[in-house]
């Protein structure tokens, strides 16, 4: 008894007794459940099929009811929201799975979670501390760390966060010109000069006031005023000491072998921090001494746009020198007097940044530039870096755990000082080496050692370009990127482009400050098109889960950016290239004046000098099946592009005609190759006739003759179709009103016949009173008694009369076979061969007159004046006006 309660007190729940159990009996149940789940009816024509039954559809509802009711208790019980019932008809399906997916990812991070915890990998907890304990300072990184040469425990310090640091710009004399300017050279005097300084730079410091100088910086100012001067534009962007380094000769001694001069060591070097003008002024002094002296720079870019010279370390054989060029930057142009001495060596290794961030500064400029990256490469040694050169000549490791530290913070830490103080304390024994190195390695010969201060002095020709941005600059990114957008993600990643590069020159930030390319382009190919994506919504919380993490500036301007983003949705949906054909269209060429260049060549055309045309607009030459006099082509074809144009494009060596001008090398070789296909008249001609080349050329040959006519068939007869369709339509025309005329009058006419002619039974009746005898026939014109509105009976009318008088004693019936039965025939002058059934015949003399014949005749005279050719005389609206 005892033992049975003792086990079930150490049970976990009641009937499992371990977690193995109850995990193991929870996965049957999952496993169960989904088999259950498999067999139940598919979603369509099956399940609508089940759902049909009123047994099956309110099990289903109770199942599905207790479903909710479950998941509503375990969202209880995790604290989130659990309203899973009385949903909206309309919407409750989605409200329902988004509760579903949000308590999904509360209990998936609870459980992970906890999983940490049983691992004992929980960091968010803080220990329980005693009061009164003082943690440990906080180690930045892996290179704070300074170890003692006795081994005992290591020493720590404490570096400062870039965002703890002051931002030096703000106490520059001369605020940083961001604009989107050219950058202007800064040097006011030129020392050492060959060549004076331009009057535009010697009259910087002391011109007068100019209307741009009151809300501009001053180098826009200069700029404007350049442009709207146009004086000295030239000297604006020139290299000052282009002059003096395309003159710079190089000494015998520095040709010759030296003998390498052994450093002294760091700890017995002097070093001076210079952060003062008087100490920079006799800095200055002390080089204008020396015959060669080692320079290096560490530069800063990050919390800046254009970027920042931090420090400058300058060793000479002796003594070693830091300055700081954040609390001297104004001053720093002192040093050009030493810089810019032909007769001392400056000592650069990789020297192509150290010379235009000198110059974007300080405005200093170095002549006699050694650099010592460019006589690693002359060697061809394994590596080219500084590390690799004190290794393989100073045998010495350097440190390279400041490479990318902070260079602005203030005060420097002594291993910061140590780390930069390094960079050039071994240059000059590096230089000494490498020289004579080229010199050995060229077999004593001065022509290796020459090429590398050739090469070191076009990198002091180099100058600075500031960056610019124009609306073309996104896509040299992109192209970089090798990305493929539409037309909405190429929107929007040229949109944030260009608001990056606004914000970052307003803030004076790197554009990776603002917003690193990467989450540019997740921006760009994500939010578009996010009316197909699950996970982000459509509203600017996107744009923050699209950073990890969010950059403040992001954070800040989070709703301008989604403003963008919506305007990118609102472009037509295109791939990029199928819009760049679009936008591109066709453009005509225009025929270069220089013949090295081809027809197709548009490189060296302006765009000015190019004609608008339109596709639907460009002139087409028609009718040219083959090309064999191609070169008399009209000019109107000749502008065009090549899309339209003939080809011109040949292989084949021919004979130039006689009496033809001289062609170019391409119009020649594109006739060639057309005169190499065989064209369709030759099937007309006999199979063993040979023909001649000039025979094509010979006005007299039939084969002349016959390609002619070929060329030239469709456009004539294009010409002729459209010559007969035109004469067509006219005479329709003109047919068409003849015959309305013609109808119009003959209306008339038989208008006013009727209404003088009188019927039968009038003049039956008037000859009855009159007379008193028996009524007579009154005889009449056939053209009278029978008005015919057609051109036949208009004929018959203008025939001899034959007229009969009857007798006056006795009625004799009328003798048809003497009248002119023509009229009755119809307006048609042919019978036509289909069948009429309301078509009645007029052979009258086929048929045998009775007397009641005779006597309807003579009753009514409505038959002589039945229009012949007409079946419709059951219609009252048909019937004879009397």
């Amino acid at each position: 008894m005892n033992s049975d309660t003792n086990d079930e007190e150490n049970e976990l729940s009641p009937g499992f007794k371990d977690v193995d159990a109850f995990v193991k009996y929870g996965l049957g149940a999952v496993l169960s459940a989904t088999k259950a789940s498999a067999g139940l009816p598919q979603a369509g024509d099956e399940y609508d099929f089940y759902r049909s039954f009123p047994g099956f559809q309110e099990f289903c509802e109770s199942q599905g009811d207790k479903l909710l009711h479950c998941m509503s208790q375990l969202m209880q019980h995790h604290s989130c929201r659990s309203h899973m019932r009385d949903r909206n008809k309309l919407t409750g399906v989605e409200e329902r799975f988004d509760l579903v997916v949000d308590s999904n990812d509360v209990i998936l991070e609870r459980v992970g979670i906890l999983l940490d915890e049983a691992d004992g990998v929980n960091r968010s907890q803080q220990p329980v501390m005693p009061a009164g304990f003082q943690p440990p300072k906080i180690v930045v990184s892996s290179w704070n760390r300074k170890g003692s040469g006795s081994g005992s425990r290591s020493e720590m310090f404490r570096l400062l966060h870039a965002k703890n640091v002051a931002r030096p710009q703000l106490k520059f004399k001369e605020k940083v010109d961001n604009s989107n300017t050219p950058f202007i050279p800064k040097i006011f005097i030129k020392p050492n000069a060959m060549k004076p300084l331009p009057f535009y730079f010697t009259n910087k410091q002391i011109r007068k006031a100019r209307p741009e100088d009151l809300d501009v910086p001053a180098a826009l100012a200069d700029f404007i005023h350049q442009q709207r001067t146009q004086e000295h534009v030239e000297d604006m962007f020139a290299h000052p000491y282009q002059y003096e380094l395309d003159h710079l000769t190089i000494l015998e001694r520095l040709l010759s072998k030296p003998e390498p001069q052994m450093y002294k060591p760091m700890a017995e070097t002097k070093c001076s921090f210079i952060d003062v003008l008087e100490d920079l002024v006799a800095l200055n002094e002390k080089l204008c001494k020396l015959s060669e002296f080692a320079v290096d720079l560490e530069h800063h870019s990050y919390r800046s746009f254009l970027g920042i010279t931090s420090l400058m370390q300058i060793s000479t054989r002796d003594e070693d020198f830091i300055i700081d060029t954040l609390e001297l930057r104004s001053e720093m142009y002192i040093l050009n007097e030493a810089f810019t001495d032909p007769a001392i060596v400056k000592v650069f290794h990789g020297a192509d940044s150290d010379i235009e961030w000198l110059q974007r500064d300080f405005g200093l400029y170095v002549v006699n530039l050694f650099d010592t990256h460019q006589a690693s490469r002359a060697l061809n040694l394994a590596r080219h870096s500084l590390d690799h050169l004190l290794t393989h000549f100073c045998n010495v490791a350097s440190d390279k755990r400041f490479q990318l530290a902070d260079w602005r913070i203030r005060p420097l830490p002594d291993e910061m000082v140590q780390y930069a103080r390094a960079d050039t304390h071994y240059l000059l024994y590096i230089y000494d080496c490498v020289r004579a190195q080229l010199l050995d390695f060229h077999h004593g010969q001065p022509g290796l050692l020459q090429s590398v201060w050739n090469k070191s002095r076009d990198i002091s020709l180099k100058k600075y370009v500031k960056p610019i941005y124009t609306e073309e600059s996104y896509l040299e990114l992109q192209r970089k990127q090798k990305r493929s957008f539409n037309t909405q993600q190429l929107a929007a990643f040229r949109l944030l482009f260009a608001w990056r590069d606004k914000l970052a020159r307003q803030e004076d930030e790197s554009t990776g400050y603002v917003l690193p390319t990467h989450m540019m382009i997740k921006i760009s190919e994500e939010l578009p098109n996010t009316v197909f994506c699950l996970y982000l919504p459509r509203e600017p919380q996107g744009i923050i889960a699209c950073c990890n993490p969010v950059p403040p500036l992001v954070r800040q301007q989070v709703n301008e950016l989604h403003l963008l983003v919506q305007q990118a949705r609102e472009m037509p949906l295109l791939k990029a290239e199928i819009a760049a054909q679009k936008k591109k269209g066709l453009t005509p060429i225009r025929k270069p004046d220089v013949k090295l260049f081809g027809p197709h060549d548009t490189s060296r055309v302006s765009e000015s000098d190019l004609h608008p045309f339109s596709p639907d607009e460009l002139p087409v030459k028609q009718g040219m099946l083959f090309s064999d006099d191609d070169h008399k082509m009209d000019l109107d074809a000749q502008k065009t592009s090549g899309l339209i144009a003939a080809a011109k494009i040949t292989l084949f060596e021919m004979e130039k005609p006689k009496g033809e001008e001289s062609l170019p090398v391409a119009q020649m070789k594109a006739r060639r190759i057309i005169e190499s296909f065989e064209n369709p008249f030759r099937m007309y001609l006999p199979s063993d006739v040979h023909v001649n080349k000039n025979a094509k050329f010979d006005p007299s040959s039939k084969i002349f003759e016959i390609s002619k006519r070929w060329k030239l068939q469709s456009i004539e007869q294009q010409q002729k179709e459209l010559e007969a369709k035109r004469k067509a339509k006219e005479e329709a025309k003109e047919q068409t009103k003849k015959v309305a005329e013609e109808r119009k009058k003959a209306k008339q006419s038989y208008q006013e016949s009727l209404q003088n002619v009188a019927t039968v039974r009038q003049q039956a009746a008037e000859a009855a009173k009159g007379s008193g005898v028996k009524r007579e026939r009154v005889a009449s014109e056939v053209g009278e008694s029978t008005p015919k509105p057609s051109k036949k009976m208009m004929k018959s009318a203008e025939k001899p009369e034959k007229t009969e008088p009857p007798p006056q004693d006795a009625f004799k019936p009328f003798d048809y076979s003497q009248s002119d039965l023509k009229v009755f025939a119809g307006s048609k002058s042919k019978d036509n061969t289909q069948f009429d059934p309301n078509r009645q015949p007029h052979d009258f003399k086929k048929k045998k007159m009775t007397r009641g014949q005779k006597s309807n005749f003579g009753a009514g005279g409505r038959s002589m004046s039945y229009l012949a050719g007409k079946s419709d005389r059951g219609f009252r609206h048909n019937w004879p006006k009397r």
